[in-house]
């Protein structure tokens, strides 16, 4: 437990899916040769001018309204003006004092609570060139100079590791379903930086500043805050005092590492960017690029829900897009989504997974999933049938009902039948059937196994264990 209330506050760049770069027509693309998607406006050649890519201010209206921000309808970019080797221009093109969004939020889940992590602002800016350091000289990849960003900022309401590993998770959830972003951290398309500072009550003001960069998984998001708490806290217990820093978190170490003190702050000569005119949203624009934005997540969730599939399952689907996708082609459909849910998550997931494929490289048409589906509804396949054939059914052209001729599945569905049969196993193990009712859960496990070897495994292995739990209840009474 510790004895200082720490404030988090975080910065989010995230790049956007958009054909082409924020202020020229290169190609906004990863995993090219180093320097293969760049022109000279990329480059920062003199006497080149920016033309902004409308694709980039939909997006960026979109995140806004997915975040709940108010929008700015008249807006300018700006100049931030820095030198460094991978900054061509010697300035950036970014979004100061109008950011296209601002005073939004993000809801998150605390076990049975809800908060809203309060956004400050999201502006729009160009990415800068890539470093490659090797030994004694730096290299420059201008592939990633130019790409569109979205900078989302939130105020410092953040008061846990837990609460700022939630909101990313939930951020990167809901620009993942509004096609804003691939958000893959692995590849840089989505980055993090915190700032943490501790103070001992509420009244007091905030403490020393420490910002930590470039942070390269969710879950890192948590360790290196967790990290750098432990760290301050040991200073502070001290009362030994430290310079407002920039650190960044070393996964080998699994501690925070100095990276540079703050000894001024950085006066970047912000100013309106001349070469690109005021941008100015009408109300009728604003709409129409709110009418593009697919169904979301919580969407999703909700709708998932409302059709009996387990929280569980729903937010299991959410984690996993196409499966989620694949699954709202039959929202028109009066399939049965519980077993549809099942089937996708358990047995095709496997199946998926082992072989390292997606949904669409099988030969799973529309059609024989609603097959599946309903012939598992209406008991005509176990589950053990389904694991027999779904390899054939993945990888095969062939239909549900060949593959039930073909591997001999004949379950029994009629009800007579199968309390005939669970009669005479009663009848012929009363040892079994009395241990049972004194209380021994295996002697049932022993039961249903004489069930389906007396019916040479056709009987369907739920009802023929709903039934013989009913018999067995009526004995007890």
């Amino acid at each position: 437990m510790t004895n200082y209330i720490p404030t988090i506050g975080i910065e989010v760049h995230v790049e956007l899916k958009t054909n082409t770069k924020i202020f020229s027509p290169s190609v906004n693309g990863y995993g090219m040769g180093a320097n293969m998607l760049t022109n000279v406006i990329d480059l920062g050649y003199p006497g080149t001018l920016p033309t902004v890519n409308k694709e980039v201010v939909n997006q960026a209206i979109k995140t806004a309204i997915l975040l709940n921000c108010k929008i700015r309808k008249e807006m300018h970019f700006d100049r931030k003006n820095y030198f460094y080797p991978d900054n061509s221009k010697n300035y950036q093109i970014t979004q100061n004092r109008t950011p296209i969004g601002y005073d939004g939020y993000v809801e998150i889940e605390l076990g049975e609570e809800k908060k809203k992590i309060e956004i400050e602002e999201i502006h729009m800016e160009e990415d800068t060139c890539k470093s490659a350091h090797r030994k004694d000289v730096t290299l420059l990849d201008f592939n990633r100079a130019g790409v569109p960003l979205i900078e989302i900022v939130t105020k410092p309401c953040i008061s846990s590791s837990l609460e700022a590993k939630l909101y990313i998770e939930k951020l990167r959830e809901i620009l993942l379903y509004g096609d804003i972003s691939d958000c893959k951290i692995e590849e840089g398309s989505m980055r993090c930086d915190a700032n943490l500072s501790l103070r001992k009550c509420e009244s007091d003001p905030f403490g020393t500043k420490v910002e930590i960069k470039n942070i390269g998984s969710i879950n890192n998001v948590k360790l290196s805050l967790e990290k750098e708490m432990i760290r301050q806290e040991k200073l502070l217990d001290q009362d030994e005092t430290f310079p407002a820093q920039t650190r960044r978190y070393d996964d080998k170490l699994g501690d925070t590492v100095l990276m540079r003190i703050k000894e001024v702050g950085n006066d970047y000569r912000y100013f309106p960017e001349p070469d690109i005119p005021f941008l100015y949203l009408s109300d009728e624009y604003i709409e129409n690029v709110k009418k593009s934005i697919p169904m979301t997540a919580d969407e999703r969730r909700e709708e998932y829900q409302s059709r009996g599939i387990s929280r569980l399952n729903a937010d299991k689907l959410i984690m996993n897009r196409s499966l989620s996708d694949y699954l709202n082609k039959f929202l028109s459909t009066d399939i049965d989504f519980p077993i549809a849910s099942n089937l996708l998550l358990g047995d095709i997931s496997f199946y998926l997974n082992k072989h390292f494929i997606k949904l669409d490289d099988t030969k799973l048409t529309d059609e024989k999933f609603i097959d599946l589906v309903q012939k598992i509804k209406s008991q005509i396949l176990t589950s053990r049938n389904v694991k027999d054939i779904l390899t054939d059914v993945l990888e095969t052209d062939k239909q549900i009902d060949e593959l039930i001729k073909e591997n001999n599945i004949t379950n029994i569905v009629d009800n007579t039948y199968l309390e005939s049969i669970i009669e005479k196993v009663i009848l012929n193990n009363t040892s079994s059937v009395e241990d049972y009712l004194s209380g021994h859960d295996r002697a049932f496990k022993y039961l249903m196994g004489q069930v389906m070897k007396e019916s040479k495994g056709s009987a369907n292995p739920k009802m023929a264990s709903d039934l013989l739990e009913s018999k067995l209840k009526k004995l007890d009474n």
